[in-house]
């Protein structure tokens, strides 16, 4: 009995070991890049003028949305007259293409 509940311990404390390490290896979040960027960027800035530059950094809009959204109104002008898989097909290719 004492084994068992030694062995069952054991393999309890090693899953919560291997868990812990997963989440370790996990890439930060895009907020979390967002904030490293910032950081990196205000620099020596100080009190009020740090608070501010970081409110101002942390808003604002990334330009990948901005694009990609773009991208979406070429396409859909591009796909008029195409119908059910031609259309997909050709918006899935728009849309993953670089440029």
């Amino acid at each position: 009995m004492k084994q068992l509940l030694s062995l069952l311990a054991l393999g309890l404390s090693l899953s919560l070991g291997v868990a812990h390490a997963a989440d370790a290896e996990k890439k930060p979040t895009a907020q979390q890049g967002k904030m490293s960027s910032c950081n990196k960027e205000a620099g020596d800035k100080k009190g009020d003028e740090r608070k501010a530059f970081m409110k101002e950094c942390l808003s604002a809009k990334p330009a990948a949305a901005a694009t990609q959204q773009e991208k979406m109104k070429t396409c859909n002008a591009e796909a008029k007259g195409k119908k059910g898989d031609e259309r997909k097909a050709f918006m899935k290719e728009c849309l993953s293409s670089k440029g």
